[in-house]
């Protein structure tokens, strides 16, 4: 077996037996080859196709700075969204089907397009986006006690749990999504603040870097594909019980609701 066969099943037995795993840096994989981790990725991705999860579009994690700074990670990077990780604007979300949960509050586009180009410029993403939702990723790892490097979160699927998107679409361009203001709220009290600034300069900017890695990995983005643009803000630790809601100017506002879970 391989090593990255042997870190994509270190990987799979973690999801399977709800146990973290040790970094995979410095021992299956080697420290910064960010080659090796994307192959780890395809190949878990691969074995969930083979298995019937439907891919519906892509995220990009680390573009927030102070979440870039809190793992030492400076560069982002991207993982697979599937069907089953999407949960229902306010819906609960049972904390014992992850790991070490983390929330952070984001800008969702969903494309009316492809973007199936190598070289893309932000006027390729605004063309090509059919509506814009607030969203609240739950990001979760693998790795015991969030340990990460930038081999070990792109191995691990960017560091990908759930999703929730809001309900009201809204067209880009009637948000300026640059100044766009973003609180993220537990119990009536900010946590999380942040603006679209916060995210590469702006979540079109994201998005744009995206759409170019796909297309040069040799699976771009399509039509009808949700993308999460990246954190607006700092990400937060889950409290089982608790509800958090997130309101982006111009956007509206989504919540995510945890009921305790076995592993909360």
């Amino acid at each position: 077996m391989s090593e990255i066969a042997r870190a994509a099943h270190r990987l799979r037995t973690a999801y399977e037996t709800g146990t973290p795993i040790a970094p995979l840096r410095g021992g299956l994989l080697p420290v910064g080859d960010i080659d090796a981790a994307y192959r780890v990725q395809q190949a878990q991705v691969a074995g969930w196709e083979t298995a019937g999860r439907r891919r519906v579009g892509a995220k990009i994690g680390l573009t927030s700075t102070a979440v870039q700074h809190a793992f030492g990670v400076f560069q982002p990077d991207f993982g697979v969204l599937f069907a089953d990780m999407a949960i229902p604007d306010g819906a609960e979300i049972d904390c014992g089907r992850l790991l070490q949960p983390r929330v952070e509050a984001e800008v969702a586009f969903v494309l009316g397009a492809d973007l199936p180009f190598e070289q893309v410029m932000p006027v390729d993403v605004v063309r090509a986006t059919d509506h814009i939702l607030p969203a609240i990723e739950i990001v979760d790892s693998r790795i015991a006690g969030w340990d990460i490097s930038i081999v070990d979160t792109i191995a691990d699927n960017a560091s990908s749990g759930l999703f929730v998107l809001g309900n009201q679409p809204r067209r880009l361009s009637d948000v300026d999504l640059r100044l766009a203001g973003m609180v993220l709220e537990h119990a009536g009290e900010p946590v999380s603040v942040g603006a679209g600034a916060g995210c590469l300069g702006n979540p079109v900017h994201a998005v744009a870097w995206l759409a170019q890695m796909l297309a040069v990995a040799g699976s771009p983005l399509a039509a009808g594909d949700v993308v999460l643009s990246g954190a607006l803000g700092p990400m937060v630790p889950v409290t089982a019980g608790a509800a958090y809601e997130a309101r982006i100017s111009g956007l509206g506002s989504v919540r995510a609701c945890f009921r305790v879970g076995e592993t909360a």
